[in-house]
């Protein structure tokens, strides 16, 4: 067993001033811990996004429209998206996963198999999005464990390609709603910190926002037997993410966490098994209101802080870089006394 004390040793004795590589140092320890070795490896780095539509998106709470959703999952299988872009700078596969969009996308983009998954998308709908969270929850229990095992089956897949490390995002307009509601209520927060302008609401449709999701978790707390959180008040595509994260944390993956929404997942997949953490590492603070106080409350240490609030998983692969760096450190540093120079301190 690779201990704690196994890999601050090793750390500390690279030629280096104590602590002088920083976040870099307390990544590698994470990685180190993670995968139980002290030369950690990246391998065949994938990216899920999954798209699916919001019943609460019909109460007004979304600067843009439905139909985004259906129209940006087509332009990815184009390779047009920021997450396209990103994903080829920086070698990840990326996989396209409709769980819950409300649309019938053309059947020429779906992929027929697992190996024809390239500009493709893979259908596993499983509604044409979820219910209003404002009156019931947004998902049956049937549906919330359907979501979950897909999220888990597209981790399976990359992890027998040979990934060992994974990222998700997120396409499904409204999706903001229910990650505030998420953080009020797993965190303890108060309501209107936890809400944002999400694609570009003005201060009046800031606090339209506010006073539905209020009346959603007032009409929360009255039902007689409440489902979980999560199943409650999730998007499709959010379960799914989370189903994804249980499952690569059960492989021992490292997980790269996006911004506001896939943190609020997180928080979702920690609530039912915190030992997630361990892998997670959170790639970005992001601009929507409430994700600093959302990662603060979780003990949570962004790698950029680049003002992202686009979604899909951007920023996560953004900071991908940052932590092969990490790897790399540790791997090909030398040490002192190898060097032969003069450990002093």
């Amino acid at each position: 067993m690779v201990t704690k004390e196994h890999i601050q040793s090793k750390i500390d004795n690279l030629n280096k001033p104590k602590g002088s590589l920083g976040r870099l140092e307390t990544l590698a320890f994470q990685i180190c811990l993670a995968q139980q070795t002290l030369e950690p490896q990246l391998s065949r780095p994938c990216h899920i996004l999954f798209g699916g539509d919001h019943g609460i998106e019909r109460e007004g709470v979304s600067f843009s429209p439905r139909e985004v959703t259906w129209q940006q999952m087509i332009n990815y299988t184009r390779g047009g998206g920021g997450v396209n872009m990103f994903c080829r700078q920086h070698g990840f596969k990326l996989r396209i996963v409709d769980v819950g969009v409300d649309y019938d996308l053309p059947q020429q983009l779906i992929a027929t198999d697992s190996n024809d998954t390239d500009n493709k998308i893979i259908n596993r709908k499983i509604a044409y999005g979820t219910k209003n969270f404002l009156h019931e929850s947004a998902m049956t229990d049937e549906d919330w464990e359907k979501a979950l095992a897909v999220g888990a089956e597209m981790v399976e897949d990359c992890h027998r390609e040979g990934c060992n490390i994974v990222s998700f995002g997120e396409m499904g307009i409204g999706n903001t709603s229910p990650s505030s509601i998420i953080m009020h209520l797993l965190l303890d927060i108060p309501l209107e910190e936890c809400v944002g302008a999400g694609s570009g609401l003005s201060s009046d449709g800031i606090r339209h926002k506010y006073e539905v999701l209020r009346q959603a978790v007032e009409n929360y707390h009255r039902q007689a037997e409440r489902p979980s959180i999560g199943q409650y008040f999730c998007g499709l595509e959010m379960a799914a993410a989370v189903g994804g994260m249980l499952k690569a944390a059960e492989l021992g993956m490292l997980i790269l966490v996006d911004g506001f929404i896939m943190t609020a997942c997180m928080l979702v997949a920690r609530d039912m098994n915190p030992d997630v953490m361990r892998y997670a590492i959170f790639g970005h603070c992001g601009d929507e209101g409430g994700h600093k106080h959302m990662l603060d409350a979780m003990g949570a240490a962004p790698l950029l802080h680049l003002g992202l609030r686009l979604g899909e998983g951007t920023g996560a692969i953004c900071a991908y870089p940052i932590v092969q760096s990490a790897v790399n450190m540790i791997n090909e540093m030398d040490n002192f006394q190898h060097a032969q120079i003069t450990k002093y301190f």
